[in-house]
């Protein structure tokens, strides 16, 4: 018998040791005995530890560290994103990371089976939020609220296949903005296309278009080319991936695996590859079979009524009707769109194909399916991808040889000599305690040269020094770390002097 289930054997002695032991009475071979048997247990709990020799450090699939580079990028994305929600009114919400497994479930369609499912200890079922529009619709219903424009930036979770360099991830950053409750038709949805214009404008990343559908005109066209009505969601969740994939692709998909009549697959192919402008729209009225479907009818109303707000907010030649947009979750149900970059021949050389930079849509009937008595409360909003964009953006920063400032310190506090310490503390101390962002080594005697290439290194923009000299006369050396000019400051005007260099920078 090996070593260790002789110690199981003795183990099992002296427990009937103990029950037959008067009270109080200890035994000091069997606290010998229990100390052996500790550190035989622990010594083979540590052992593997040693012999794993192939153990590799990573990252879990479809995920990645952020290096302060890379997180000085994705705050000014953030910022600016985040800048626009709060110029148009919104207030910001935040909401569990993870949420109960039934209400997410049935609202994504084909995409449910990417949801993260939890273990739990408490007995509840639960899963990772898959996006921030399904947690939002719940605290509406939960907490009663009929009316809220709120914007949300948060990670979400999806169990797909990753494709790192094009930014899709399975732990990403979303940065949303809804509007909640009963307005005017098309006023807040044409507010959310110009939100989009606003932020892709802003970013800088080059042309764009937003494509604009609506699900009862795909609805009504599905319906009018012979789609039998529990097919819909299915084949809409097809036609979304024309992004991806060929029609010819999407049609076999269709046809061989979602059991489609292929004259009836035909008759779609025929209307999705129709795109434009309100004129489409117009044309879209006149068609002798979409114009007979009531469905497909309002939806070109509200669509035209868009396109006329569109025009006054100065974005319309940003906008293209197009009728192969479907935006496979289940729970939109009026207006949909989606943003794409437009590269030239090129820059898509140079460039990563990332698919749809910004999307969103209206859905009325998301909130009424968590609310006990089914009230309704409509609701439009958007995403912006920003692990997309920061993709783009961090590949033409890698080819520009851009050079990023990893913190933001405005003064460094230095001395040519040493035992100075105490004074560069004082001194360090008035400066933040001014809220100006300073540094210093953390040496008693720091020599002067380390110093001053510390800041060139860092792009740190103004050094103080300090030394005996200064001391006496009661003045600090003020140096610009560029032009390595310096100038001797009053101890007393020292603060004033940098708050004015710096808001002249």
């Amino acid at each position: 018998m090996p070593p260790l289930g002789l110690l199981h054997m003795r183990a099992w002695a002296s427990l009937f040791s103990r029950l037959l032991r008067p009270p109080g009475v200890v035994c000091i071979r069997e606290v010998h005995f229990h100390s052996q048997v500790s550190e035989a247990v622990l010594t083979s709990q540590l052992k593997p530890q040693h012999e794993k020799s192939n153990f590799i450090i990573k990252t879990p699939k479809g995920t990645r560290d952020l290096s302060p580079q890379q997180m000085v990028v994705r705050e000014k994305i953030l910022d600016m994103v985040i800048g626009c929600f709060k110029r148009h009114g919104a207030k910001r919400l935040d909401t569990p990371a993870f949420e109960l497994k039934e209400m997410l479930t049935e609202k994504y369609g084909e995409d449910s089976g990417l949801i993260y499912d939890l273990k739990d200890q408490g007995g509840e079922l639960l899963s990772l939020r898959y996006d921030l529009t399904v947690p939002f619709a719940r605290y509406l219903a939960m907490n009663k609220v009929k009316k809220m424009k709120r914007y949300h930036v948060g990670k979400v979770w999806r169990r797909e296949s990753p494709t790192i360099v094009q930014g899709r991830y399975r732990e990403f950053c979303q940065c949303d903005f809804d509007i909640a409750g009963q307005f005017d038709p098309m006023i807040p949805d044409a507010e959310c296309l110009k939100i989009m214009c606003e932020i892709l404008s802003g970013l800088q990343l080059g042309d764009f278009l937003i494509k604009v559908n609506d699900r009862r005109i795909l609805d009504g066209m599905l319906a009018v080319c012979g789609v039998p009505e529990s097919k819909f969601h299915a084949i809409c969740s097809s036609i979304d991936k024309l992004d991806k994939i060929s029609w010819n692709d999407v049609r076999h998909e269709m046809v061989a695996k979602k059991g489609l009549a292929p004259e009836v697959a035909d008759r779609i192919g025929d209307y999705i590859q129709c795109h434009g402008g309100v004129s489409l729209v117009e044309e879209m009225f006149q068609d002798s079979r979409l114009s007979q479907n009531k469905q497909a009818i309002e939806g070109l109303g509200d669509l035209k009524l868009l396109f006329e707000y569109l025009t006054l907010f100065g974005i319309a030649e940003k906008i293209s009707f197009d009728l192969s947009l479907a935006r496979g979750l289940d729970y939109y149900t009026g207006v949909i769109y989606e943003a794409v970059l437009l590269q030239t021949p090129a820059q898509a050389e140079e460039s990563l194909n990332v698919g749809s930079v910004a999307a969103g849509g209206r859905y009325d009937g998301l909130v009424g399916m968590f609310d006990p008595k089914g009230h309704k409360v409509p609701c439009v909003g958007l995403s912006i991808g920003v692990e997309r964009i920061f993709a783009i953006v961090e590949q033409r920063m890698k080819t520009s040889g851009q050079k990023i400032r990893t913190t933001e310190t405005q003064v460094f506090v230095a001395t040519p000599q040493k035992n100075f310490l105490h004074e560069r503390l004082k001194l360090i101390s008035e400066l933040w305690d001014a809220g100006i962002k300073a540094e210093l080594l953390y040496k008693n005697n720091p020599k002067l040269l380390t110093q001053l290439h510390y800041c060139e290194h860092t792009g740190i923009p103004l050094a103080v020094i300090i030394g005996e000299q200064e001391l006496k006369e009661g003045v600090i050396k003020l140096r610009s770390v560029a032009s390595r000019e310096e100038v001797a400051i009053k101890r007393e005007n020292l603060v004033a002097e940098i708050q004015k260099r710096l808001s002249e920078s």
